[in-house]
């Protein structure tokens, strides 16, 4: 095993990231915010417009610090590394891994598990806090036939055995999808997920926020020097980022969807932010996007604890953090990849 190293993530979007020493500052201005030294860190990322100075960036080249640039908003911009520490052999670990089946598949059972457990928390959370609004023994058998899936997941050894058992999962939380919908019923409803196009108000929301949140898994990925186009659950597809749409499964149920939850018991969005084109897509208007957009950028800005890390992250971070995790599993630092089990 591997010592694992710290790494820095610098979300002020004001901040400028600069070397002094062996060490990097942080400055706010002509104020120097923060100060760490260069040896403890493996990988540093910057969430800031003004960026860092050209001689931090020949260092961590030098010293093989993974430094990664992104928009305030996550979007990845570029990465800068250095001989000493090639993301090539953590690519061609993944691509072997995903030419293999049967290792795919033991790393896609933990995206299904957490998927799996984190909506079977959504349920158990919904039970407690709206005892009094919900049908209590439908929400309870539910999470109980989770439950008993998760213990047939990490028993798979086939992509084909374990998409059966995530569609199972799925149809089974889908189903009281708009039982926890406890407001404005006449203009959010929920019978059944459909896409391309999204034909009522809560898909299209659902598919607003899975976009964001997928663009936000794929700069995780390159952020750490991973191919976010080649994944191990979600085979290779022109166009399509595999990998991503991976990350985000064990984060749609926390993430995601009880965030669409939120914007519509809390009536942030309603009816008029939406439109029926003649084909019967339903399309989120300007004004309902930017509104989304901004209450997604609160949202990842709240602090919660991390399940493996125990340490306090944004939730924004979230991504990023297991993004990390998974090129440590790649490169025999970690003994598995520890999905993300939301608590």
């Amino acid at each position: 095993m591997k010592k694992l190293l710290n790494t820095l993530f610098v979300t002020s979007e004001d901040a400028y990231a600069a070397l002094d020493g062996e060490n990097i500052i942080i400055k706010k201005g002509e104020e120097v915010a923060g100060r760490f030294p260069l040896h403890i860190l493996e990988g540093i990322y910057l969430f800031s417009y003004p960026g860092a100075s050209p001689a931090l960036m020949g260092k961590c080249a030098q010293l093989g610090i993974n430094l990664a640039f992104c928009t305030p908003r996550g979007h990845f911009l570029c990465r800068v590394c250095g001989e000493s520490r090639g993301n090539v052999l953590l690519r061609r670990t993944q691509y072997r891994i995903a030419d293999d089946p049967y290792q795919s598949c033991r790393i896609a059972r933990n995206f299904i598990y957490g998927k799996l457990s984190n909506s079977r928390h959504v349920l158990d959370r919904m039970r407690r806090d709206h005892g009094m609004r919900i049908d209590v023994d439908k929400f309870q058998l539910a999470s109980t036939q989770i439950r008993e899936l998760l213990t047939q997941v990490l028993e798979q050894t086939s992509a084909e055995s374990l998409r059966g058992l995530e569609g199972a999962g799925a149809t089974v939380y889908f189903r009281l999808m708009d039982d926890m919908i406890l407001r404005n019923k006449e203009d959010f409803f929920f019978h059944g997920r459909n896409r391309r196009p999204p034909l009522d108000n809560v898909n299209a929301l659902l598919s607003f926020v899975y976009t964001m949140l997928g663009n936000d898994c794929a700069s995780a990925l390159e952020a750490v020097g991973l191919d976010a186009y080649v994944g191990f659950f979600h085979r290779d597809r022109p166009g399509r980022t595999s990998l991503a749409q991976d990350l985000m499964e064990e984060l749609r149920p926390c993430m995601a969807d009880r965030f669409v939850l939120t914007l519509i018991n809390d009536r942030v969005v309603n009816g008029k932010d939406f439109s029926t084109q003649e084909n019967g897509a339903v399309l989120l208007s300007e004004d309902g996007r930017r509104k989304i957009q901004k209450e997604w950028q609160e949202k990842k800005q709240v602090k919660i604890t991390h399940p493996f890390l125990k340490e306090k992250i944004e939730w924004g971070l979230v991504p990023y953090v297991q993004a990390l995790l998974l090129a440590r599993y790649l490169r025999d630092d970690l003994d598995g990849y520890p999905p993300f089990l939301w608590k």
